[in-house]
């Protein structure tokens, strides 16, 4: 068949131009390193499960502040690539609890 491309590979992933560069965008898509911590509420590619997600921490700070804040929420989470990640919508939470421990905080996102 010449009308027929690769779509999915095992080793590879999806094939398909358009999700492999909105993929790399996503993996690119860094935070300033300004000093704030940056709190978002995100959904994508989770099969519609919310997620809090705590970008800005040093990498000494993160577990402690991972143990402290599913701790506070009574929820999982996990750190994953220099950023926290907290099941369910918890950014209130979060950003008052950093604010009480000394850090600049915004809410970004959704």
């Amino acid at each position: 068949m010449s009308n027929s491309r690769l779509v999915y590979s095992s080793s590879d992933g999806d094939q398909r131009p358009a999700r492999a560069a909105a993929r790399k965008n996503d993996q690119k898509a860094q935070v300033p390193n300004d000093g704030i911590v940056r709190v978002f509420r995100e959904k994508g590619g989770r099969r519609g499960k919310v997620v809090t997600v705590v970008r800005g921490l040093t990498a000494t700070e993160l577990p402690e502040a991972a143990t402290d804040l599913k701790r506070l929420c009574g929820s999982g989470g996990a750190v994953k690539n220099g950023v926290l990640e907290i099941q369910g919508d918890h950014r209130e939470k979060v950003a008052a609890r950093l604010e009480s421990r000394g850090h600049v905080v915004k809410l970004a996102g959704g």
